[in-house]
């Protein structure tokens, strides 16, 4: 999770301490299987076959798909998300990363932008030999202090609307479950415009409903939780195309409808769904 506040304070980890050093165990668990399946693969294992079952754009229209998703990310021996339908959406940016950015190099230069260092993008990028070269793999986040680094993966302070990086640094960004928890839009999607090669990938995911449910009065992360309707999505398609940032794929009424609300949110008691919108810069 991240926001667009400026300041040099840390924000408080969300969840409270407690929280934050069950997130801290998990962490170190997962980084530690990555380091080593890593040095076991590149001796006894020939190319790692790449994620076919989620497209780069598209809704979770309900809970087969995500289960299709989380089998295949098994299959692949990826370290799965324990919020099972959150595999979903990172199978599909990794995938779009593969299928959009590789040259077969493994050397692009990616962001994995409000990042948590516990969630599977990094970690999936990094078996599939991202990262090699020093600081090409980087997640920011607001709540991160101190610079830390796992298996070659740098995990640094940072604002998505104003990352401090070069323009036309990065080959991809990648952005889980972000947007919703009040980033500025325009600010975001100008970014990461900013930051992209031409043709470099920004894959987005986010809380999304065809007829998005109340959610007066639950707050999480400081702010009220957002689930996006159709229209926000197609105002967000919009204005990333001002920014140069052109949709992979279609989104016509029948792609944005859904026949089940496959995800639940037990803090905020809510039902929804969830998209992932994957962009190329002009």
């Amino acid at each position: 999770m991240s926001d667009s506040t400026s300041s040099s304070q840390v924000a408080a980890p969300p969840g409270g301490r407690l929280l934050a050093v069950a997130k801290r165990g998990a962490e170190h668990l997962l980084w530690g299987r990555v380091a080593v399946q890593r040095r076991i693969e590149a001796r006894t294992r020939g190319a790692r076959p790449v994620p076919t079952s989620v497209p780069p754009t598209g809704v979770l229209t309900d809970a087969a798909t995500w289960r299709r998703a989380t089998a295949e990310a098994k299959r692949l021996r990826l370290p799965l998300h324990r919020d099972l339908p959150k595999n979903w959406d990172a199978l599909g940016a990794v995938a779009a990363v593969l299928d959009l950015v590789d040259d077969g190099t493994r050397s692009a230069r990616i962001m994995d932008a409000g990042s948590a260092r516990y969630s599977p993008v990094l970690p999936w990028l990094r078996l599939y030999g991202f990262g090699a070269a020093a600081g090409s793999l980087i997640g920011i986040n607001l709540e991160f202090g101190s610079q830390v680094t796992r298996d070659g993966v740098v995990f640094r302070y940072g604002d998505v609307t104003d990352t401090g990086l070069p323009t036309g640094h990065l080959d991809a960004i990648t952005c889980m479950s972000v947007i919703e928890h009040g980033v500025p839009l325009e600010g975001f999607i100008a970014e990461s415009a900013r930051l992209l090669r031409p043709g470099g990938v920004l894959a987005v995911s986010t809380d999304y409903d065809q007829d998005p449910p109340d959610t007066t009065g639950k707050v999480i992360y400081g702010s009220q939780v957002h689930i996006f309707s159709p229209q926000e999505i197609r105002d967000l398609v919009a204005m990333a195309d001002r920014h140069d940032l052109e949709l992979v794929g279609t989104l016509d009424d029948r792609a944005l409808s859904h026949t089940e609300r496959p995800v639940h949110w037990g803090r905020v008691d809510l039902d929804y769904t969830f998209i992932l919108l994957t962009f190329r810069r002009r």
